[in-house]
């Protein structure tokens, strides 16, 4: 099957590996050193889903008409990244790869003529050097459709199956705003510069991330979301969570950590920033900031977040634990 990815980075260089190796023609778009590797020497992908080596057609845009075009760039570049595209990308389902609530919007605003299909992958990868990418651990991806014809959903969902655990589901944006709890650990290790497992780690990083995340489930109740069960966080449980304690709450983070394996997971928000490159934080604990504004409630401890990490981009200096913990003291005193 002829399938294009635009992005190969963490997630869409892994799906890329996954299909390129179970014989798919595959494309990607890549840039600078990593487009070169690819082209020199392959897509290499390790870790939990095996190792291999996969030779695919790589440039800085896509070539030519695919049967499924998978995006798998950061939110900020989605839409530009579609328009650059445009001409092969109009009329073929597209799969959108990305966290937060506006993906499949900004989608169909780009290109309107196309079928667009939101994805969200629960896997953990990185994107070790150019042209290596490192799976830590293995997870499904979920799609979805903003309406009510998820013929599209199915089809995608059927191709990617394949070669990774892959499910359609009705309920979509609440996916969406589980995966949003889920991505409340992509914040403090870019501020601290500590993985995700070492946050988790430390009681009182831990107390921080429970509490973003509780305030996260608050603000989708509010405005009358259903959650959707990924990895384990169903609506039940993520309604218990917005009401619980804080220490009751940090089973969650807990679990997660546990799921994620020894290998030291980075979250994607570091890995954009030791990358020199503009992080998703406003996608992610942003999205939650907007969500609360529009429901007339606030989100001190995400809002805090978005600041710490773009302070973090500014100056290329992380807080320490002892630095996070004093300037979080005042939004997470619940």
């Amino acid at each position: 099957m002829r399938i294009g990815i635009i992005g190969a980075g963490a997630v869409g260089g892994a799906i890329a590996g996954l299909l390129a190796r179970a014989g798919n023609d595959v494309e990607v778009t890549a840039r600078g050193a990593h487009l070169h590797t690819i082209r020199e020497s392959g897509l290499t992908l390790t870790g939990a889903w095996g190792d291999s080596v996969s030779r695919v057609r790589a440039a800085a845009t896509l070539s030519r008409v695919n049967e499924l075009v998978i995006v798998a760039t950061k939110a900020h570049d989605a839409e530009q990244a579609l328009r650059d595209n445009i001409r092969f990308v109009r009329d073929v389902p597209v799969v959108i790869f990305q966290n937060g609530l506006d993906s499949l919007e900004t989608a169909a605003h780009a290109s309107p003529r196309s079928d667009i299909i939101g994805g969200l992958a629960t896997f953990a990868s990185s994107f070790l050097s150019p042209g290596t990418i490192h799976v830590t651990a293995a997870g499904p991806s979920y799609l979805g459709v903003a309406g009510d014809n998820d013929v599209p959903a199915r089809y995608a969902a059927d191709v990617l199956n394949a070669v990774m655990p892959t499910f359609a589901v009705p309920n979509f944006r609440g996916a969406q705003w589980t995966k949003l709890v889920i991505n409340q650990v992509n914040a403090l290790p870019a501020i601290t510069g500590l993985s995700v497992q070492q946050v988790i780690a430390d009681a009182r990083l831990r107390r921080i991330m429970t509490a973003s995340m509780r305030e996260t489930a608050k603000i989708a109740l509010a405005q009358g979301i259903r959650f959707e069960t990924l990895q384990g966080l169903s609506h039940r449980r993520l309604r218990k969570l917005a009401s619980s304690p804080l220490w009751l709450g940090q089973l969650i983070p807990r679990a997660m950590s546990r799921r994620m394996g020894r290998t030291p997971n980075p979250g994607s928000t570091l890995q954009s920033i030791r990358r020199g490159q503009p992080s998703e934080v406003d996608a992610l604990n942003g999205a939650v900031v907007r969500a609360a504004q529009e429901s007339g409630r606030e989100a001190p401890v995400n809002a805090l977040m978005v600041e710490l990490v773009h302070d973090v981009e500014a100056t290329g200096n992380f807080l320490s634990i002892d630095d996070a913990v004093a300037r979080f003291a005042a939004a997470t005193q619940q």
